[in-house]
């Protein structure tokens, strides 16, 4: 299916946020996702469903100052 992560165009085969994080090898911790600007909790992202069109924003804390 075809979604957009970070504006960009994609092609994934995953079903799940969950399923999509594995795939973009994310970390454990320091990492949270919104799909169509709605924040998808951590404990919520192996049932929530990606779909045709979604807009996935990964955002990564870094440390800096």
């Amino acid at each position: 299916m075809k979604i957009k992560i970070n504006d960009k165009a994609t092609e994934t085969n995953c079903s799940t946020i969950a399923e999509l994080a594995s795939w973009q090898n994310l970390p454990d911790k320091g990492v949270a996702l919104a799909v169509n600007n709605e924040m998808i909790p951590r404990s919520e992202w192996s049932q929530r469903i990606i779909r045709e069109g979604d807009d996935i924003v990964i955002l990564k804390a870094f440390a800096g100052g």
